[in-house]
């Protein structure tokens, strides 16, 4: 008897047991379907979440960018008769009032910031500015880091030497030993390694231009709308002439790569010169005969 009451203990003892294990067994199975279920589902919601960000990316709005901030930023440097400051330190010139106009247009305001003109790529890709508006030339390099524009003016690289010399100075050839000063980053700059000939970058064309009137630079090597505006009788540079041109180039508006305002420039380009404003302004400072039609 003692025996038959151990035995029936006994399989009690192990069908309590496997009741036990089968349990918990089931219990590990669900938390590890849940935990599979919340990873799965926390992974579809950060996919998701990714989706939307790229989406948001691509369809990102430069204009809409401006717009919202209120301000559109313009990377300058000190260029008569482009970009330069009347008495009173206000940015005026034909690019800087054709700036303002555009602002207008977009309902912002037009902020003009000077810039290292060699930095100029990386100031736009950093936001520090909004496009490059400063008689830019269209260069292979510009137009392949930069949203550009149709082209708006021609311009050319001339060779600016004191005038009582400037009949020894005719061809290329005959700058061979001259040192000249260029801006730094420039289409003067690139002229002048395209020819070979033996230059010092400083920090704009107006500083160049200092450089040979000062007798510290043989030469400068600057935009033709440049020279035409400021050298010569009536101007500070009065001993100064220009004689050779180098190149002959377009200039543009740059912004950042896949903007949309580039065509948004466009499309006011082409209207301002339809109702003669664009004429009206080169004419004020001018700049007429560079003019390109829109």
């Amino acid at each position: 008897m003692k025996k038959k009451l151990l035995a029936i203990a006994l399989i009690s003892a192990m069908a309590a047991s496997l009741s036990a294990c089968g349990q918990n067994s089931s219990e590990s199975s669900s938390a590890a379907d849940a935990s599979e279920n919340s990873a799965s589902e926390s992974n579809s919601g950060s996919e998701s979440s990714e989706a939307s960000e790229d989406s948001s990316a691509a369809g990102e709005s430069d204009m809409q960018y401006v717009i919202d901030k209120g301000t559109l930023v313009v990377g300058i440097t000190n260029f008569e008769p482009m970009d330069y400051q009347d008495e009173n330190g206000e940015w005026i010139g034909f690019d800087a009032d054709l700036a303002k106009a555009f602002g207008e247009s977009l309902g912002v305001d037009v902020e003009f910031q000077e810039i290292d003109w060699n930095s100029k790529i990386l100031e736009l890709d950093g936001k520090t500015i909004d496009c490059v508006w400063n008689g830019m030339t269209l260069t292979d390099e510009v137009t392949s880091s930069m949203e550009t524009t149709k082209p708006y003016l021609n311009n050319a690289q001339v060779v600016v030497v004191n005038s009582d010399v400037a009949d020894q100075y005719q061809d290329v050839e005959s700058l061979a030993d001259l040192n000249f000063a260029v801006e730094a980053g420039s289409a003067g700059a690139a002229a002048a390694a395209e020819n070979g000939l033996n230059y010092t970058e400083v920090q704009n064309q107006a500083a160049a231009l200092m450089e040979v009137a000062a007798g510290t630079s043989d030469a400068a090597i600057i935009d033709s709308l440049m020279a035409a505006a400021m050298i010569g009788e009536g101007t500070s540079y009065a001993d100064l002439t220009y004689t050779i041109g180098l190149t002959t180039e377009e200039y543009g508006v740059g912004f950042r790569k896949g903007s949309d305002l580039a065509e948004e420039l466009n499309n006011f380009f082409a209207e301002s010169y339809e109702n003669g404003t664009m004429q009206q302004i080169a004419e004020q400072y001018k700049v007429q005969a560079a003019l390109i039609e829109q």
